[in-house]
């Protein structure tokens, strides 16, 4: 039996998900629910939980600041919010999961089978690391990701990625180091997360970081040059609004 704790400052959202977890997660069973940041910090450190579904939003404080009462995590974390987009990036770079409100029975399900495949739960310290380091530094500074393999999970700086590279349903990165990481997203779905620290995508199979990009030739089809010697070539749709990118650096 799973046990999971409630923490949500509204009471209707509290019995809401309470309902869905016991119609369609009954392998979980709630054993507490808290009106707010301070009771779910009582109740977390009481009640010894293996998952808490956090709001992210509350008068008293945020999920981040229940987050930062514990020095361990021996929980895991499901975010629950209704907007905030901001939050929800920060989450999705820390590979945590999250529900948006109002909660949709089939994402529910989706998020504690995620949970029940996790064995190793000392994983969590680094995840939610992760996430309070990126909420504390600037909006528009170079975050930190979790990069998931099946090695294990992978805390990369966005600044030390030179490019990206699709191959089929995975996406290579490749790292300033001379290294490089396969996770299992495709290309399109590390754009959305990349795109706000200067990530390009000059062509369906590649994205590129902006601050490696050594020159562009207009050679072959036109390509650019990185800094690591690697080309990267640019498709006909994209030359004219990668050119123009390319004059105002």
């Amino acid at each position: 039996m799973i046990k999971a704790i409630i923490v949500d400052d509204e009471q209707r959202s509290r019995e809401t998900l309470n309902g869905l977890i016991e119609r369609y997660c009954p392998e979980v069973f709630v054993i507490a629910q808290a009106t707010g940041c301070k009771d779910g910090i009582e109740k977390a450190k009481k009640f010894d939980p293996d998952v808490v579904f956090l709001d992210i939003q509350m008068p008293d404080g945020s999920g981040f600041n229940f987050l930062e009462a514990f020095e361990k995590f021996n929980f895991e974390v499901i975010f629950t919010t209704a907007h905030d987009q901001y939050a929800i990036m920060a989450i999705k770079y820390s590979a945590l999961d999250y529900l948006l409100k109002p909660v949709d029975p089939d994402e529910l399900k989706i998020a504690v089978s995620k949970f029940l495949q996790k064995k190793d739960k000392g994983q969590i310290n680094n995840n939610i690391k992760v996430l309070l380091d990126n909420i504390k530094s600037p909006q528009n500074e170079a975050k930190k990701i979790i990069l998931s393999t099946s090695e294990g999970m992978h805390v990369v700086n966005t600044d030390d990625i030179i490019r990206c590279e699709s191959d089929d349903y995975y996406t290579n990165f490749f790292f300033v180091n001379g290294t490089s990481i396969m996770i299992s997203k495709t290309l399109k779905q590390n754009e959305a997360m990349l795109s706000d620290f200067n990530f390009i995508r000059p062509h369906k199979s590649h994205l590129v970081n902006i601050k490696y990009i050594k020159s562009y030739l207009k050679v072959d089809g036109g390509y650019i040059l990185m800094t690591d010697g690697s080309k990267i070539p640019v498709s006909r749709r994209k030359r004219e609004s990668i050119v123009e990118i390319l004059n105002h650096l």
